[in-house]
């Protein structure tokens, strides 16, 4: 018997798209190994995504940087509507579906609320769906650790995409010293961000601010260091150096 299961993933980078993803399945047809994605290599995850696309119904939603910087929400609404967009997404996908009896199956509480978190999903989503929320529900149901999956290789497609269009820019998330030196040389170079690091992050804020402090050092010698007060016999430039100070007994 189908039932779905909701994950996403990204919420964390300072670079791109946060992702979900909701897969509906007999939970009987996957793959013995599937679970948490973050447990799964990188080709391997490949391969199970194509398996459950063959075996079950999905549908994916995409977080934009532009969304996620918006100062009129939160990562936890974000997290509900792209689990709610997902399920809406899934319902389009799934043939034959009935239109009056809800989809069930099990989402991965993104908030400390768990209650909270499927009602909030609930309400959001245009489908007819019955959920419950668990934490850690992705290493808990085997629909849930599906959903991860697609989740994951999705995001994974999306910072290949980044890395085509600006080089190298690792994992995309803060702890990563690739993203961190990418961040700050595009900053060093633009003096601003890319399109694709998302500002409201403490990350892209401490790149910009770093540049700007390398620029003020550039205009003050010093580095913005207070000059200590001349002597009535000289003035000080401002590279630093003392020029005598001319008074009328000089002629």
């Amino acid at each position: 018997m189908q039932e779905f299961g909701v994950d996403e993933a990204g919420k964390g980078p300072v670079l791109g798209s946060m992702f979900a993803a909701a897969v509906a399945v007999d939970p009987a047809e996957l793959p013995d190994d599937v679970g948490d994605s973050k447990g799964i290599a990188p080709e391997r995850r490949r391969e199970l995504a194509a398996t459950i696309r063959d075996v079950g119904s999905v549908g994916v939603a995409e977080i934009t940087v532009e969304r996620i910087d918006d100062e009129e929400t939160d990562m936890n609404s974000l997290t509900v509507a792209a689990h709610a967009e997902a399920l809406d997404a899934l319902a389009d996908a799934v043939d034959g579906a009935p239109t009056d009896d809800p989809m069930e199956g099990y989402v991965d509480a993104g908030d400390t609320n768990a209650v909270r978190f499927e009602r909030r999903v609930e309400d959001a989503a245009d489908a007819a769906i019955d959920a419950r929320a668990e934490h850690g529900a992705d290493e808990t149901y085997t629909v849930v650790g599906a959903a991860s999956i697609i989740a994951k290789v999705a995001r994974d497609a999306h910072v290949e995409a980044l890395a085509d269009e600006y080089g190298d820019v690792g994992s995309g998330y803060p702890g990563d010293d690739t993203t961190r030196e990418f961040l700050d040389a595009y900053v060093a170079d633009h003096e601003e961000l890319p399109d694709c690091a998302r500002a409201s992050w403490q990350t892209s804020k401490d790149a910009l601010a770093a540049v700007s402090q390398s620029s003020l050092g550039e205009f003050e010698p010093d580095g913005g260091r207070a000059v200590e007060e001349s002597t009535d016999e000289t003035e000080v430039r401002s590279d630093g150096s003392g020029l005598r100070r001319t008074t009328l007994d000089d002629f």
